[in-house]
């Protein structure tokens, strides 16, 4: 029953960070499972069938505030289904030792991005509102399926920064529609673990704990992005796509870093992530402080 209780508050904290950023659900519970001895495949197919739920409730949640694009959940969730049933199938055979650290590499790069963006300019505005391309979406839909679903995690953090990135949408919509479009993710990548593994590992009160937690905190999440503002979402956006990615740097093969060294990477990405955070909410405050000042000094006639 702790157990049990663990993971329901595990799931509820990662659904609370998932429907406001738009990313970390199934990067942050595929990591608790793997500690906790579940192999991959198992630990995947228990998330993505938790998430089948927890998607719907955090879509329909994000519908309702007006968080959601239907035209880009349509062009790139379709896609990501193909993707993620694939990505399923094969994780059984499929080694992403290698492909993990590249991921990371192109991540860190648009989290850089994304978060020096917002943090010193604000909203991008010059591309606001326009369309989004399928032949941009389909790519990104297929790569980011198949990774969600060998990685037990990645529709997020491939999808948000990419779309933030393109400066066509606000973030609260980009974080929306990724959220709804990731109920076709889970139900497909399900569907390939189903077929290939059948219940083999899987254990459904564990299944049942992530559910409950996160269907608690989607309503939340998605309420609490609308009141974020643009400038400082991106910044928090950006943030955790960073520090997300520098870790699997940090593990991987490739550095092997210490704990020593790596704690040192983490104090100071901790302090510049709080830094620029700091930065943008100032910013925000001046921009409002700002737009006000000058509706005040516009005639009653020009309003």
């Amino acid at each position: 029953m702790r157990t049990l209780i663990l993971l329901a508050l595990a799931g509820l904290g990662a659904q609370l960070v998932d429907g406001s950023l738009g990313m970390a659900y199934g990067v942050t519970s595929t990591t608790l499972l793997l500690a906790m001895g579940t192999s991959p495949a198992a630990a995947s197919a228990t998330v993505h069938l938790a998430e089948i739920g927890t998607t719907l409730m955090s879509g329909a949640s994000h519908w309702r505030f007006g968080n959601v694009d239907w035209k880009v959940v349509a062009r790139i969730g379709v896609p990501g289904a193909v993707g993620s049933f694939l990505g399923a199938t094969v994780l059984s055979r499929l080694s992403t030792d290698l492909a993990a650290p590249v991921m990371s590499l192109i991540l860190l790069g648009l989290g850089l991005y994304v978060m020096s963006r917002f943090t010193f300019k604000g909203l991008p505005k010059d591309r606001l509102g326009q369309p989004l391309r399928r032949r941009f979406l389909t790519p990104l839909g297929l790569v980011a399926g198949f990774l969600d679903a060998t990685g037990g995690g990645g529709w997020g953090p491939v999808g948000t920064p990419a779309l933030l990135a393109s400066g066509r949408m606000e973030p609260r919509k980009v974080i929306g529609s990724i959220d709804t479009s990731e109920f076709l993710v889970a139900v497909a990548a399900s569907l390939g673990f189903l077929f290939s593994l059948g219940s083999q590992g899987l254990k459904w009160p564990w299944v049942l704990a992530f559910l409950l937690g996160g269907l608690v905190a989607a309503p939340v999440a998605a309420w609490l992005v609308r009141l974020l503002p643009p400038r400082v979402l991106g910044s928090a956006v950006g943030g955790i796509i960073v520090v997300t990615n520098v870790r699997t740097l940090l593990k991987s093969d490739w550095l092997g870093a210490s704990g020593a060294l790596s704690s040192f990477v983490y104090v100071v990405l901790y302090a510049l992530w709080a830094a620029a955070l700091a930065y943008s909410v100032r910013a925000h405050v001046r921009e409002q402080a700002g737009t006000e000042h000058t509706e005040e000094r516009q005639p009653v006639s020009a309003r």
